[in-house]
């Protein structure tokens, strides 16, 4: 969705940047994963030992450059219990990227991929640019998921896939990264497309971001982080 003359605050409270896109993007899975952890990495550039259980939803937003425009990120995060299911749909909407994500550790939560897989598509436009993540790569000793069913599962599926470690920064930049450049160029596809006026249904195969506000509440910018370790 471009935005055309939409503003964002810098760093000094002043509104002079010009957002050229707004990109949603959810994280889900699993409780205890480490999506908020992961969440936190990317738009702040933190990590808290002492994290707790998100309760409800919550989101951050981080502000990128591809291709010469400039892009602002809007990252959800929501509880993995089965009590807090009634918020999907409103979740869901508008959400062009989708990071999908177990820990490495426990397979169960790996295994429950297909489900939430399955949740996402039927929320969302079938185009939507989805991420696997292998989160806490930082606890290899402990492996329960190899990887090659990961990349079998991500490959079978048509998904992006990576391992991650919130806690060490290693492939977080590089997730997130990977898949805002991926919606970008869908929608600079979409818009090629639109400006040439070669198709009259308006293309709505291609992705469409939506910019979603929480009434009273006004999403903090993160910050750039530092550039992740390789897989």
């Amino acid at each position: 969705m471009s935005l055309g003359s939409s503003s964002s605050r810098n760093h000094y409270g002043e509104f002079n940047q010009k957002i050229d896109y707004v990109f949603k993007v959810v994280l889900i899975g699993d409780s205890a994963v480490g999506k908020s952890q992961l969440l936190a990495r990317f738009s702040r550039n933190e990590f808290s030992i002492d994290s707790k259980a998100t309760i409800g939803v919550e989101f951050q937003t981080r502000t990128i450059t591809i291709d010469h425009k400039t892009i602002k990120a809007q990252i959800w995060d929501t509880a993995g219990q089965e009590r807090y299911r009634a918020v999907t749909s409103a979740y869901y909407r508008g959400a062009v990227g989708a990071m999908l994500v177990y820990d490495i550790t426990k397979r169960q939560s790996f295994d429950h991929m297909t489900r939430w897989l399955e949740e996402l598509r039927g929320h969302t436009d079938r185009n939507i640019v989805i991420m696997l993540i292998g989160n806490k790569s930082d606890l290899g000793t402990l492996r329960a998921v190899p990887i090659d069913d990961a990349k079998e599962f991500a490959q079978r599926e048509n998904l992006f896939f990576m391992e991650t470690s919130a806690l060490e920064a290693t492939n977080v930049e590089s997730a997130f990264l990977t898949v805002l450049t991926d919606i970008y160029r869908i929608t600079s596809k979409k818009s090629l497309v639109a400006n040439d006026g070669s198709d009259s249904t308006g293309n709505s195969s291609l992705l469409k971001g939506t910019e979603i506000v929480v009434p009273g509440q006004e999403p903090s910018s993160g910050t750039k982080s530092t550039c992740c370790g390789s897989t």
